[in-house]
């Protein structure tokens, strides 16, 4: 399966869509015990939102990219101050309320990783119209559209399907990373789903223990017509890859993990930009693996460093035959 060839278009190739951005803080603490209070030791503040993140480390990765995201008061600010710093280009539409933080502790003496997630900003139906908007006039240079991250609170459950719509009208590719109702209301249009095995468990209702059953459930978004393609991310364990011409099982490459953070992000993005170099789809995912591991060295939401990416990609294994 390779993405359609289609003449160049002028402007970025990909265009992200983050409905509910985040200011990301990392920091660190000797351990973290509930009462008492916790000291941390300095922080690292990043750009965040799934989205923002592809759209950052698919530049990182060398390709044309650009964000749209809503953003609101001081800390919505902050977040677009960020991601011109990263030389994305994107078109920021402006919110009434506030954008949200995300906290993330790492506790040096346990190894653990603690996350914080606030809900988010809720938008006017009018500002939500108006990210709609933005797509569409950001849309209509890109190949690919990658819609990636949480809905916000108040947003309608289709709204990921009125993305697809827009992309389904521009001749735009729909590459979608979401959970919950914004997954579980897409009907058609999505040329590639990423899901987690617990995203997609919470939207088919089942508890997926089994390789064959996360087989079924991903050919399932396919003949039902939602998606042409899907890739479960494992984890540790790789991931699978459901075409209509069959299943593949990718193996991840071992490192050094230093943040969890932003993995998944790392593997849409390198996909997408496998896409954009004309890859064929287990070419692309095997880029996505390699990128999701090179991000795991990188501190907070840091973009993945480009020449770890390749490095790692040459090691990928081949997928095997599910």
């Amino acid at each position: 399966m390779k993405p359609p060839i289609r003449p160049a278009r002028s402007g970025s190739r990909i265009v992200t869509l983050t409905m509910n951005p985040a200011l990301d803080i990392t920091t660190t603490a000797d351990r973290v015990r509930h009462t008492e209070k916790v000291r941390c030791h300095g922080a690292r503040y990043d750009a965040g939102g799934g989205g923002i993140n592809v759209a950052r480390i698919a530049h990182a990765l060398g390709a044309s990219a650009s964000a749209v995201f809503p953003a609101g008061g001081q800390t919505g600010q902050l977040v677009a101050d960020l991601v011109a710093e990263s030389d994305v280009p994107f078109r920021r539409i402006p919110i009434a309320d506030t954008t949200r933080e995300s906290f993330t502790i790492n506790d040096t003496c346990s190894g653990h990783q603690y996350r914080f997630v606030l809900p988010g900003p809720r938008l006017t139906f009018a500002e939500q119209a108006q990210c709609l908007d933005e797509l569409r006039l950001a849309a209509r240079s890109a190949d690919f559209v990658v819609a990636s991250g949480s809905l916000p609170p108040g947003a309608p459950a289709d709204y990921y399907q009125r993305v697809a719509d827009i992309c389904a009208e521009l001749g735009s590719l729909l590459v979608l990373d979401t959970s919950g109702s914004g997954l579980r209301h897409i009907t058609f249009g999505v040329f590639l789903l990423k899901a987690s095995v617990r995203e997609l468990r919470e939207c088919i209702g089942s508890d997926l223990g089994t390789e064959s059953e996360q087989v079924a459930a991903a050919l399932k978004f396919i003949r039902c017509g939602r998606a042409q393609a899907v890739v479960v991310s494992l984890g540790s364990h790789g991931a699978l890859l459901a075409t209509p011409h069959g299943c593949q099982r990718f193996l991840s490459v071992p490192v050094r993990t230093v943040s969890g953070v932003g993995a998944g992000d790392a593997m849409v993005a390198a996909i997408t930009v496998g896409f954009s170099r004309g890859w064929p789809i287990d070419k692309s995912v095997r880029f996505g693996i390699a990128a999701g591991a090179a991000m795991l060295m990188t501190p907070g939401t840091a973009a993945c460093n480009c020449a770890d990416a390749e490095r790692l990609f040459e090691i990928v294994p081949e997928p095997t035959e599910v």
